[in-house]
């Protein structure tokens, strides 16, 4: 049963063989009145076929392809123009100059339409897009640690004189000083001294240790 399916004759097909078959004969009896003759008015109408047969072919890996319409276009318009001219439109008896030339110079031209038919890409459908090239990530900076700061030395906190103790009263006019004010207060006034490059007053003194004008001038007594 699928043999008998598969010989099952087309009436496409067949149709379509009959019109190869008289457009092959009008080419070779054009070919052969232009001068052609013995196997080379064969070779034309094999010619215009193939080109025909490879821009359709072109034509349905990529029907947006003008190199393919156009090859197309060339090899329909040679044959049907074969057919026609057959027809008895020309003198085929008399074949005029530019029928000689054109059948003449149609090998140039088929071999360029076939040449570049075969040997241009065709774009595959659904190619898969390549991805975009990525720019490596710049390696991360090796950071060498940075020497702890240096601690800010404190400067020395100032010498504060001995809390004096509260005395009372004295019953005589010159009190008794200790001798650790007397020390404190020599260091002062040494200090004064080199500063101002004079001696201490009573009343610098005195601000300077904070004590009664008394105390005061009982300690400027002991430093003269």
């Amino acid at each position: 049963m699928a043999a008998r399916t598969a010989l099952r004759p087309d009436a496409v097909l067949v149709q379509a063989v009959i019109a190869g078959a008289l457009s092959f004969a009008h080419l070779h009896d054009l070919a052969a009145a232009a001068g052609q003759d013995g196997w080379k008015a064969w070779a034309y109408p094999v010619s215009v076929d193939l080109l025909l047969v490879a821009a359709w072919r072109r034509l349905r890996a990529d029907r947006r392809s003008r190199l393919a319409w156009c090859w197309f276009a060339v090899a329909l318009f040679a044959s049907l123009g074969a057919n026609v001219a057959t027809a008895g439109l020309l003198d085929i008896q008399h074949p005029p100059a530019w029928l000689r030339i054109g059948v003449s110079g149609w090998p140039a031209i088929a071999f360029l339409g076939g040449t570049l038919l075969a040997h241009t890409t065709t774009p595959t459908p659904n190619a898969p897009i390549p991805p975009a090239p990525t720019t490596p990530e710049p390696e991360p900076e090796i950071q060498e640690p940075t020497p702890p700061a240096p601690e800010a030395v404190e400067p020395p906190a100032r010498e504060e004189a001995p809390a004096l103790p509260a005395a009372a009263e004295p019953a005589d006019p010159a009190p008794a000083v200790p001798a650790a004010l007397v020390a404190h207060a020599r260091k002062v006034a040494d200090d004064h001294q080199t500063r101002t490059g004079s001696a201490i007053d009573t009343d610098t003194l005195r601000s300077r240790l904070g004590v009664p004008p008394q105390l005061a001038d009982a300690i400027a007594a002991q430093l003269t």
